[in-house]
């Protein structure tokens, strides 16, 4: 991983100093470097780790940088890692030109490997990134959106990036087909489950241990998981209620919680999340017994306990 981050440090740079400003402080905005994490992981169960690996995880580590940035413009979100979000630091101009940047530096490194399988892997999986939150935007205020569309929306959004992660850290790896196979499978499922708790977390998570704003959800009127179940077992009564205050200018976080409690909605998000981790972790159960392959499971577990 020192070795990733040594990349990012690198390339998130400009050779102007009012622009590497901007640019370099995206790097203090990524996520959790799960990308990153898997692309190793999934390589170092079958294989050591090759040059190759420690560009595809900064890669696509840029990547997952550039639409969260992105997303905090959609989302009129202030801050990110307990940082403020360089939309609210430095305007919405700059951030769409940042997330630009990356995007586009992003696929000049994958370029730069010996051969185009990961520029059209990641390439393509960042198109269907694109298409999900396309998709997502259409549905807002849609509460009649079904749980199916809601979890074809999110693996486009989320989970084939991590889905990309893992098939390229195998491929790369030189291992047996069926392992890329397996490991995309992993980081689907990972991917979807990451989100689903992504999502429950924005309706009852704290803002102290997320390091984001929280409630952009509500705010956008975006339908989610927990959301969509309420909805579905609520009596026709109180579901008449729900979608009055839900499509009130100011959603109340603790009524919409109150009426998950009642139904044991974040529960079912719970559960489906759980359901997900398990078929995860399912896809890597005949991997080599090494400590790689203990670190991805470990790593399916930490994504449940982010929600208890």
């Amino acid at each position: 991983m020192a070795e990733v981050e040594a990349i990012l440090k690198r390339e998130m740079s400009s050779k102007f100093p009012a622009v590497s400003d901007i640019v370099s402080y995206g790097y203090l905005l990524g996520g959790k470097r799960l990308r990153p994490a898997l692309v190793l992981l999934c390589g170092q169960a079958w294989s050591k780790l090759t040059p190759a690996h420690h560009k595809l995880g900064a890669v696509l580590e840029m990547v997952h940088t550039a639409t969260l940035i992105h997303d905090d413009v959609l989302d009129g979100a202030e801050t990110r890692r307990h940082l403020p979000t360089i939309h609210h630091r430095w305007g919405t101009e700059s951030s769409v030109l940042v997330g630009d940047f990356l995007f586009t530096h992003a696929f000049y490194l994958a370029s730069t490997l010996p051969t185009t399988l990961a520029a059209r892997k990641i390439g393509q999986a960042t198109n269907v990134v694109c298409e999900g939150e396309l998709r997502q935007i259409t549905t807002k205020g849609r509460f009649d959106l079904s749980e199916d569309e809601y979890l074809s929306i999110i693996e486009a959004k989320t989970a084939v990036l991590c889905q990309c992660a893992c098939e390229l850290g195998a491929t790369y790896a030189e291992s047996p087909e069926e392992a890329g196979q397996q490991a995309a499978e992993y980081g689907r499922c990972l991917g979807i489950a990451f989100q689903i708790v992504d999502d429950l977390l924005d309706i009852e998570g704290d803002t102290d241990q997320t390091g984001k704003t929280l409630g952009t959800d509500l705010a956008q009127r975006k339908p989610t998981l927990p959301l969509i179940h309420a909805l579905k077992v609520a009596p026709t009564a109180t579901k008449t209620k729900m979608l009055e205050v839900l499509g009130s200018a100011e959603p109340s976080p603790g009524q919409i919680q109150a009426w998950l409690e009642e139904f044991d909605s974040a529960a079912y998000a719970r559960e489906t999340a759980i359901s997900y981790v398990e078929t995860a972790l399912s896809s890597i159960s005949q991997w080599p017994d090494n400590d790689a392959t203990a670190a991805l499971r470990q790593l399916a577990e930490f994504v449940l306990k982010r929600c208890y």
